[in-house]
């Protein structure tokens, strides 16, 4: 905090971040820090910060009784706070891995996902619905090692993506070519023509 604010406050009370809660993941902490405002009045949100891993609530003498409120708050949450859903980009700066990713992963059943959050964007109209996970699946997947597991299933299922595709596609090219060519024997004339005595035939009669 600046020092020129400091001057002002008399009223300060921290909470350290455990890294069971962020999973060493500054992301998260920032997110932890946007949930614990979001639960406090307007009046008291900007008056919490987060400073060096540790949510810092500051205000002057004279904001006594709205600094008590907002510590209760602060302090109430925070016996939960290992429990916080996860989301999307809070995930990907744990686990280290991208959008690509996640959404793969999600889809194909492999990330399992902890329901979903809907949320307004700031000054905007629209909301977006986006899928949170559960803080212990996430840790569990940082501590097993199982995302570069995923990576190399991924590499080998590309590769034999390609192989299947490259072989459909010359198999493909081989039919073509196949109904492109002339049936052996075919001619482009009439093939009455290569019988010998066919026009002597028609003319005795047979074919009226």
């Amino acid at each position: 905090m600046p020092k020129r604010e400091r001057n002002d406050i008399e009223l300060l009370r921290t909470w350290t971040l455990p890294s069971k809660a962020t999973l060493g993941s500054s992301v998260r902490a920032h997110g932890i820090l946007l949930e614990m405002r979001a639960r406090l009045p307007v009046s008291s949100k900007k008056s919490l910060i987060l400073e060096a891993g540790e949510l810092v609530l500051a205000m002057p003498a004279e904001a006594k009784s709205e600094f008590n409120a907002a510590a209760g708050i602060v302090s109430a949450a925070m016996t939960d706070i290992g429990n916080l859903p996860v989301i999307p980009r809070e995930i990907q700066d744990i686990l280290t891995i991208k959008p690509g990713e996640r959404h793969r992963w999600l889809a194909d059943g492999r990330l399992p996902s902890a329901g979903t959050r809907t949320v307004r964007l700031a000054g905007r109209a629209r909301q977006i619905t986006f899928h949170v996970f559960d803080p212990k699946v996430v840790e569990a997947l940082l501590d097993s090692g199982t995302v570069d597991e995923w990576r190399e299933d991924d590499i080998a299922a590309a590769a034999e993506n390609r192989r299947r595709a490259a072989y459909k596609a010359k198999l493909t090219r081989s039919l073509k070519k196949g109904a492109s060519s002339p049936a052996p024997g075919a001619g482009s004339g009439d093939a009455s023509a290569e019988l010998a005595g066919w026009e002597e035939f028609g003319q005795d009669g047979f074919l009226r």
